[in-house]
């Protein structure tokens, strides 16, 4: 039976690369869900992150951030960000304080215009400009499309975001806990372990990798001492590519293996023996079947 006072509701983050998207979501939930890097276009699935309270319960879906595509991976994440628009009650628009706004944002207001759901418009990174800046900004945006609110944050340093989270909170409906209290994600731990170990890639290596590289994990066995043994394997599109991540002598794959378990061991609490090896799958991002293989799977829109 739902308690007649409890509210809930879904919330799309939507925005250009790299405005901080990731790092709000793994801010709210307290817990890293989203993989971080300065690389742009690296949330590649709607990734949903559960934030709950005594009296409400908010539904997050991360987006890959909104770029002219390239491949058919491109046309899946573009795809994959406004199908999340059809699907929520409140919208964050996310912008930087230290972009001007250009005609990638124009181009979502764009699409903004034609959903039903509210827009807030999100300033993130206000750490790294001057409060004097901010109105222009606000000014600016609101210009260009006519938001419910306007909330300036930083991500990083958690500066207002307890504020965005009440602002959210009254406006939603009342209605069901979607989720126990203790869950953040709805994502398989087979998912989370993939995305933290392409985290690391992304993080390790330079130029023509990041986006030729996918993570599937291929299992996880708990041995009688409570230890984790997964296995996972990093798949990119060239030899020369799987040259770079194993390094010299290996050393490039083990540093990843050694970042990635760590995270992975403070995500499920155990300890943890990681495998990891590298398969060459020439241009599987232009392949529907290797993109349903490796989790991009909502290619039907």
């Amino acid at each position: 039976m739902t308690d007649s006072s409890f509210k809930s509701g879904f919330v799309a983050i939507i925005g250009r690369p790299n405005v901080g998207k990731s790092t709000l979501l793994n801010r709210i939930v307290a817990q890293k869900i989203a993989i971080m890097s300065d690389k742009a276009q690296t949330t590649r699935n709607k990734i949903q992150g559960v934030y709950t309270t005594d009296e409400a319960q908010l539904v997050f879906i991360d987006t890959p951030g909104i770029h002219k595509p390239k491949s058919k991976l491109g046309d899946f994440m573009v795809e994959t960000a406004y199908s999340a628009l059809r699907e929520v009650d409140v919208i964050l628009f996310m912008v930087s304080a230290d972009q001007p706004r250009g005609r990638g944002d124009d181009f979502i207001i764009e699409r903004l215009r034609k959903v039903s759901a509210p827009v807030y418009l999100v300033i993130n990174k206000i750490d790294t400009v001057h409060p004097d800046e901010l109105l222009p900004i606000i000014e600016d945006y609101r210009q260009e499309f006519d938001f419910a609110e306007v909330v300036p944050i930083s991500a990083t340093e958690g500066n207002n975001v307890p504020n965005l989270l009440n602002v959210l909170i009254d406006h939603m409906p009342e209605g069901p806990k979607y989720y126990p209290k203790d869950m953040v994600t709805d994502h398989p731990e087979y998912f989370i372990v993939s995305e933290l170990i392409r985290e690391k890639v992304l993080q390790l290596t330079e130029q023509e990798v990041p986006h030729s590289v996918a993570v599937v994990t291929e299992s996880m066995q708990r041995d009688p001492y409570d230890k984790i043994h997964i296995q996972a394997t990093i798949i990119v599109e060239r030899d020369s590519q799987k040259g770079i991540i194993i390094g010299k002598g290996g050393k490039m794959l083990k540093e990843i293996g050694t970042r990635s378990r760590k995270d992975i061991e403070n995500l499920l609490g155990n300890k943890v023996f990681l495998e990891v090896w590298v398969k060459v799958q020439k241009n599987w991002r232009d392949k529907r079947k290797d993109l349903q293989n490796f989790g991009y799977r909502e290619m039907d829109y």
